[in-house]
């Protein structure tokens, strides 16, 4: 089964027209995914990979039906504006490509999801894929067969780029992934390592769910409270990244937006409250396949 995203899924595509749209586009119809739409200010009329293109997303929802997820592959500045149709649109789902949007647009974006009851994934979301099945976003590239298959593992990560090295991890330790989402890295974003854990714990395909997380943050906190409140109850390996960052000056910030030395609360504090609730910490990012093999 999976979350999120199946076989019969059906896309819009905000900013097709551009590089990154297009290129998502491109990976999205070679994995078979239903993209019904494209969306383009100015360009309507045209069509990409015989994907039609309009200038709205009502207009594009006038003509080609529902669709469940909007991804808006479009510029930082435009993209509140993309987002917010999308969500008042009511897709259920949109999905946001886009690095580096103002943090006062994302509050508006996010306010505005929770008012109407859509949800947001990202901003700086890599997407989403349950192999076998169906994709959204970048996820896995050109070929996400040569990264992603088929199996009992939930995977979720703020990073990107870990979705597709701890997929590859997991295979070649023998087992596969239910579903691989990358929640992004931003100080603020729509759907929660929390949100997932609800997801997966509703997945009967999913047996187990692994989890990148990094300094900074409450996201793996709050997984904490999730799982003590008896919420999530299937087995949950974390493995968190930065832990050198701890001897660095508070308040400064690794790469990602929310990845913050001192935010919320020390690596050390995560850890303690991640073991109390029965979460398998993972000491060292090879140790997770043993640490599957012995939960499952």
């Amino acid at each position: 089964m999976g979350i999120l995203v199946n076989s019969q899924t059906r896309v819009l595509i905000q900013g097709i027209t551009g590089k990154s749209g297009l290129q998502a586009a491109s990976e999205l119809l070679a994995y078979n995914m239903k993209v019904l739409a494209g969306v383009t200010p100015g360009k309507g009329g045209q069509a990409v990979s015989e994907i039609p293109v309009f200038n709205s997303v009502g207009e594009a929802l006038r003509s080609v039906g529902k669709v469940d997820v909007a991804m808006v592959y479009v510029p930082p500045q435009m993209a509140k504006s993309a987002a917010m149709e999308a969500i008042e649109a009511n897709i259920p789902l949109v999905h946001i490509f886009v690095e580096k949007i103002p943090v006062f647009d994302v509050c508006q974006v996010l306010a505005m999801a929770k008012r109407i009851g859509v949800r947001v994934l990202g901003p700086a979301s890599v997407g989403a894929i349950t192999p076998g099945e169906g994709k959204i976003g970048s996820i896995g590239g050109s070929n996400p067969d040569a990264v992603f298959s088929k199996g009992q593992v939930g995977v979720m990560s703020k990073s990107g780029g870990m979705c597709s090295e701890l997929a590859m991890l997991i295979i070649n330790a023998g087992f596969g992934q239910s579903t691989v989402v990358g929640i992004g890295g931003d100080l603020l974003i729509g759907t929660s390592f929390t949100d997932l854990l609800l997801e997966f714990e509703g997945d009967l395909q999913t047996k187990i769910v692994v989890a990148f997380g990094e300094v900074g943050g409450s996201a793996e906190i709050e997984a904490a409270k999730l799982v003590t409140s008896g919420k999530f109850t299937k087995p949950l390996i974390v493995f968190l990244a930065g832990k050198f960052a701890e001897k660095l000056p508070k308040d400064t910030a690794l790469g990602h937006a929310g990845a913050i030395v001192g935010l919320e609360s020390t690596m050390d504090e995560k850890i303690i409250i991640l073991k109390k609730a029965g979460i398998i910490v993972a000491d060292r990012f090879e140790d997770i396949p043993k640490l599957i093999k012995n939960a499952i």
